[in-house]
């Protein structure tokens, strides 16, 4: 203690948490909440990208051709297409509003002929197989956060992920 009675800041330091420091520690969240929040949807994008597959596998690059392509517009009448690359494949995908929370997806893979196409999704997941000339269709995709797994028929290849976007 110093001579003025009160404890010294290492003697502070060193006693447990108490009430007080709770109280402090819950002001300074609720500061840190207001001034600088956690961006909306973090949590569950860092949860989606961290799949035990995206730690083998080859990463694709999404292409940004002028305006940010493949994003979410305002107008959601819009046709969005996206071209991510990597390594070993080149995929371009359409997104094609169907109703106010649904969307069709149309993709190429180059080359493509019999490669694995999952779609990973907030509503779960769906796949299918690029016919021979690197084409492949989802239907009725939910609008959300999304995700592909490219699986090249070749043996021992690795499979390509590519970054989540918002479909």
């Amino acid at each position: 203690m110093t001579n003025s009675g009160r404890p010294t800041l290492d003697e502070l330091a060193a006693a447990p948490i108490d009430e007080v420091d709770v109280q402090n520690l819950r002001a300074l969240a609720g500061l840190f909440d207001a001034l600088d929040p956690v961006p909306g949807g973090l949590s569950e994008r860092v949860k989606f990208g961290l799949t035990l597959d995206a730690l083998h596998a080859e990463i694709a690059e999404l292409q940004r051709t002028g305006d940010l392509v493949g994003v979410r517009s305002e107008a959601s009448g819009d046709v969005q297409s996206v071209t991510f690359t990597s390594a070993t494949l080149t995929t371009m995908i359409t997104v094609t509003p169907t109703s106010a929370d649904r969307v069709r997806v149309d993709g190429w893979i180059a080359p493509g002929g019999g490669v694995a196409v999952e779609l990973r999704g907030s509503a779960g997941s769906s796949r299918t197989v690029a016919d021979p000339d690197g084409r492949f269709v989802f239907e009725d995709v939910e609008k959300g956060l999304a995700q592909f797994v490219l699986r090249s028929p070749t043996d021992g290849a690795r499979p390509v992920v590519t970054p989540s976007i918002e479909i």
